[in-house]
């Protein structure tokens, strides 16, 4: 147990609705990632992607939740998050994930940046049922 971080796998639930949610997204994801050990480079790394993507469950979806968890393949462990949101979707998927696209307002990484920082990225969006991204960094 860390900085009251349940490690026993349990996701760690946030609402993400105003500006200040995405700077609780981006403690709760670092006190996670301190506690499986990432290095200070991942943890960063980590801390910007889920900084990014909070942002952009705020902006364009609407706001959201996220879930963060502790993962284990039995070799390593990581942090796993999972983003949801029930806004309009991402019209152009492809368009979105191409480097150095970005309708602004967020760091500038866009979907592609994030993608880069994080060891695993899926994505799944539509008009119907919003946009929920789950990325994953593993320890080294």
């Amino acid at each position: 147990m860390t900085a009251g971080i349940d490690l026993g796998h349990q996701p760690q639930a946030q609402a993400i609705r105003s500006d200040e949610d995405v700077v609780r997204v981006r403690q709760l994801v670092r006190t996670v990632a301190v506690a499986v050990k990432l290095s200070l480079v991942d943890q960063t790394k980590v801390v910007t992607a889920a900084s990014e993507l909070a942002r952009n469950t705020l902006v364009y979806g609407g706001g959201g939740t996220v879930e963060v968890t502790t993962v284990d393949n039995g070799r390593r462990q990581g942090v796993q998050i999972v983003f949801s949101d029930s806004g309009p979707g991402i019209p152009d998927l492809d368009l979105a994930l191409t480097d150095g696209y970005t309708t602004g307002g967020g760091l500038g990484l866009g979907l592609s940046g994030a993608r880069r920082l994080v060891d695993e990225f899926q994505i799944e969006t539509s008009a119907e049922t919003g946009t929920r991204v789950t990325v994953t960094k593993w320890s080294r």
